[in-house]
């Protein structure tokens, strides 16, 4: 059933509170999932709902966590936390930087002791806002071999960029570094659907159209029956989060689509630039305009995040759709 964006938040929020999560803890999730949904990104919306809360239930994740500032030097800083579920700690971390970097130009922030955080480049909604380029990191539990490897090391590890725009949506960029999100074989698998060969090995490190199977087994980089590139990327990524900023790799991380193990301990980064700073803010939004008009000479060109923001207004205008089974079960909770 199609139901208003706001309703399905609160619905979201009261599973979460009823797990073992703050009404702060929950709310902010619950935006964070329907905002996802809303945009056509079903693996990482509504369907993480059941595991988030399974989490809760068994103590994988701290539903009274309040994120903290752990550390601060200049433009750098750190979030804890907690042990909870990731979306406060990341709203956090963003608002922290983006006041940073309206200070020094420039700023860092890292979250460590943290969860699976969502769509990334959502986080960097609120710096595009305040007129700054954000890019976001982030490292998940291992799915992923190193190149040449057959043994999951590193997560799906996606990056995110946002380049505010005068008078319309930003350019919103968010990859992950798998072939595909991870979150898209626990969907098909869910579904009991195959998947295209070249996104999955199976446990024994061999090519696999099996869901179940690539969930027990290890995504493949991007690219990787060509190149080691996506691999590589993927190592930065992982660096960034752990060594830099604090947090756990991806292999010392339970995956998230167990219902028991450890706290997953995980990070995130997000880099905030005032382009003030640098070439000024008029002359940016200049060129950003020159280089947009320069893509769309061609057709066929759509604009990264165009799609999504379209679909976000069209959901706020008309709502989503749930499964009735599944917000009869919600009200029935």
């Amino acid at each position: 059933m199609k139901l208003p964006t706001a309703e399905v938040q609160a619905l979201v929020s009261r599973q979460l509170q009823s797990a073992g999560a703050s009404i702060a803890t929950a709310d902010c999730t619950a935006r964070a999932l329907v905002l996802a949904e809303s945009q056509g990104m079903g693996s990482h919306g509504l369907s993480r709902v059941g595991q988030y809360s399974t989490h809760l239930r068994n103590g994988r994740v701290n539903g009274a966590a309040v994120p903290q500032v752990l550390k601060r030097k200049g433009g750098a800083l750190v979030i804890d936390a907690q042990a909870g579920l990731a979306f406060p700690a990341c709203e956090l971390a963003v608002q922290e930087a983006v006041a940073a970097a309206q200070a020094h130009g420039v700023a860092v922030a890292g979250v460590i002791r943290s969860h699976h955080c969502g769509v990334v480049v959502d986080h960097l909604r609120a710096a595009a806002e305040a007129g700054m380029v954000a890019i976001g990191f982030a490292n998940s539990p291992a799915a992923m071999p190193a190149a040449g490897g057959k043994h999951p090391i590193f997560g799906t590890n996606p990056v995110a960029a946002i380049f505010p725009r005068r008078g319309t949506a930003p350019l919103m960029i968010d990859l992950s570094l798998s072939e595909v999100a991870r979150g898209k074989l626990m969907v098909a698998a869910k579904e009991g659907r195959a998947i295209p060969a070249g996104w999955a090995l199976d446990a024994d490190g061999q090519p696999t159209t099996d869901a179940k199977a690539g969930l027990t087994g290890s995504m493949l980089p991007v690219g990787a029956t060509t190149s080691p590139k996506g691999a590589m990327l993927a190592l930065v990524v992982e660096l960034l989060v752990t060594a830099v900023i604090g947090a756990q790799f991806g292999f010392e991380a339970s995956s998230f689509f167990v219902d028991e193990g450890n706290q997953p301990g995980i990070g995130q980064a997000f880099i905030v630039i005032d382009p003030g700073a640098l070439a000024g803010r008029e002359h940016f939004l200049d060129r950003i305009e020159v280089l947009v008009a320069e893509m769309l000479r061609d057709d066929g060109v759509r604009l990264p995040g165009a799609r999504r923001e379209a679909l976000r207004l069209k959901a706020l205008a008309e709502g989503i759709d749930v499964p009735d089974a599944m917000v009869a079960a919600w009200r029935a909770a």
